[in-house]
């Protein structure tokens, strides 16, 4: 299988996880600013960019083993992750079947919200046998990536939060909309060793937005930690 990466610098391992329907190019900023410290692993995720899909993909526990494998092929155990949105999902069940350092989630997916009588609806609708257009990731996203959508947005990860055992920061951007921060908040409570910033003038994409700032927080948060 097909893995398209990149990695740079040496030392620690901190391996970047994108988020949904984006690609290696979202973390490259970081990666190069963070490889004077530490090595760092840059890939597309399965499906994305020009990596492969995983092949007889059964369950979302497949797509956090593949990961585990492409890590152990590069020689990488215990890494740190580095993972926004989709990716944070990946970096979560890693951390409970596999060695993690620590991690640094920015608008982590990962807490299912309550549904809204709009979605109830559309269950509704559903059941009783009408045919409902998908929402836009589902739609544009290949076979496989419409099986991996829906094993991740129908999982609520809350019971998992609460096992993590790791050092975890959590960044987020006060304007975000995809995953609000309440989300982060809820986060902060589930995990243990946990902490919150946020960056008050980000929405989503705040560790992309502000990348420089971004960094120099995770450089210190991880200086911080006794590795």
């Amino acid at each position: 299988m097909n893995i398209n990466s990149f990695i740079t610098g040496d030392q620690q391992p901190l391996v970047f996880l994108h988020g949904w329907g984006a690609n290696m190019q979202m973390m490259n900023p970081h990666a190069a600013l963070l490889s004077h410290d530490y090595k760092c692993i840059n890939l597309d995720l399965f499906g994305f960019g020009k990596s492969d899909e995983i092949e007889n993909y059964q369950k979302f526990e497949d797509y956090v083993d593949a990961l585990h494998t492409f890590l152990i092929s590069k020689n990488i155990c215990d890494p740190i992750f580095i993972a926004h949105s989709f990716g944070a999902r990946i970096a979560i069940k890693y951390a409970l079947k596999y060695p993690v350092k620590a991690m640094i989630l920015t608008g982590a997916a990962g807490i299912r919200p309550p549904l809204s009588l709009r979605k109830k609806l559309r269950i509704y609708l559903h059941h009783k046998g009408f045919k409902m257009k998908g929402s836009y990731d589902y739609e544009k996203a290949s076979g496989f990536l419409r099986k991996v959508l829906i094993d991740a947005v129908n999982q609520d990860l809350s019971e998992e939060m609460k096992k993590i055992e790791v050092p975890v920061l959590l960044i987020w951007g006060k304007n975000d909309k995809e995953t609000p921060l309440w989300m982060g908040k809820k986060m902060h409570e589930l995990i243990s060793q946990s902490s919150l910033i946020v960056f008050k003038d980000g929405d989503h994409f705040a560790y992309y937005q502000e990348y420089a700032r971004f960094c120099f927080i995770v450089k210190e948060f991880l200086e911080g930690l006794d590795l």
